[in-house]
């Protein structure tokens, strides 16, 4: 029998590694590849059913200089005579979700789909971060407004924001109401200590009942107090618990890397790099001031009335901005016109999760100034 010498072994052990770099090196470059291709970076037009460009519609994708910053934004509709809407987004740009989730809001407005300073094609390695401030962002929501007022001939515009995006918009809206229609919130800040709280002892007891003994640790490991406030070890924790308990972005998305994370590599209007800025501006925002501002704050007393019409949109099993919260503070909340509406298939984005029904209430509602679709109670 042929001895196997320990020299034959180191042999085949180099001959395996080599392999296996090689096979990773070609993985790599073939997923590169992929992503590339899937990365044009380029804004797909609307068409007729001839297939010809659609008369009077505008996509592009543009950059703008706001306080002196270099800002993108995605604009897109079928028809520019409609009324502008200004979407400003939360912890991150969430645009790219439309290729899998279409909104429909481009068949009512010219809708901007703004990326803030320091976010998404706005992203930049010398911004300060001491600049990301709520009172940065609102005075950028003006100036931003103001553009297009200017650009599309428009007196006002309306103003959505979504989640954290909520906390700038309606301090926007309070405080240059002149310059819009109506303000919208989707999934509404409100007291966003307490609904950290909430959430907490929900996905607690949550994970206690399903006996997911390692959950309960880590969560018990990091409370969440109104006292204490939030540590970092819950932070770490936050998204994967929520999306586990259906009460994080979409009520059926349970994994933030296929829910997000993948079909942000699969958004083609974005390039190779836009996509790494992406994530690289998350990973960089952490613990933010901005957060840090959300968190002190209680927009009911803060924000107790505004002079434009409300509208707020809440998935009913959203405990990233508390549901019960956002009732809360939107019956106290005083404004000329108000309808709060409640979505019972939503957790946190109403506008990925029921599409058709937030079509509706912005056709016969929020254009008409009316309230007719808001809940009775």
């Amino acid at each position: 029998m042929q001895r196997f010498s320990f020299r034959t072994f180191l042999k085949m052990s180099k001959r395996i590694m080599l392999t296996l770099l090689f096979t990773l090196f070609t993985s790599i470059l073939i997923l590169i590849m992929v992503l590339w291709v899937y990365s044009p970076g380029k804004t797909k037009p609307f068409l007729d059913s001839n297939g010809k460009l659609l008369v009077n519609s505008i996509s592009e994708k543009i950059y703008v200089n706001i306080n002196g910053v270099k800002q993108g934004m995605f604009i897109k509709g079928k028809d520019m005579s409609k009324p502008v809407l200004l979407y400003v987004h939360g912890g991150m740009p969430d645009y790219f979700l439309t290729q899998k989730y279409p909104t429909g809001f481009e068949e009512y407005f010219i809708v901007v789909w703004w990326e803030q300073r320091g976010a998404g094609i706005s992203y930049h390695k010398n911004i300060v971060p001491d600049s990301i401030t709520s009172k940065q962002y609102v005075s950028d929501v003006i100036a931003m407004t103001n553009y297009l007022r200017q650009r599309f001939g428009r007196e006002k515009i309306y103003l959505m924001g979504h989640s954290g995006g909520t906390f700038i918009g309606i301090q926007a809206a309070a405080k240059a109401p002149q310059l819009f229609n109506a303000y919208i919130g989707v999934a509404q800040s409100s007291n966003q200590l307490k609904s950290e709280k909430l959430a907490y002892d929900y996905m607690l007891k949550c994970f206690k009942e399903k006996g997911n003994k390692k959950m309960v640790k880590n969560l018990q490991t990091a409370p969440v107090s109104m006292t204490a406030g939030i540590p970092k070890g819950y932070l770490a924790l936050r998204d994967e618990a929520m999306h586990n308990m259906g009460i994080g972005t979409m009520h059926n998305m349970h994994s933030v890397t296929t829910g997000i994370f993948l079909q942000s590599l699969l958004f083609r209007e974005y390039t190779l790099r836009e996509k790494f800025n992406l994530w690289r501006a998350k990973a960089k925002s952490g613990v933010s001031i901005l957060w840090n501002e959300m968190l002190s704050t209680d927009l009911s007393k803060a924000i107790p009335q505004l002079d434009v019409p409300v509208y707020f949109f809440h998935g009913i099993y959203d405990y990233t901005c508390s549901y019960r919260e956002a009732k809360s503070y939107f019956e106290q909340l005083k404004a000329p016109v108000k309808g709060f509406y409640s979505f019972e298939e939503s957790a946190h984005s109403p506008m990925f999760e029921e599409p058709e029904k937030l079509q509706r209430i912005l056709r016969t509602d929020v254009l008409l100034g009316a309230t007719g679709m808001a809940d009775k109670n």
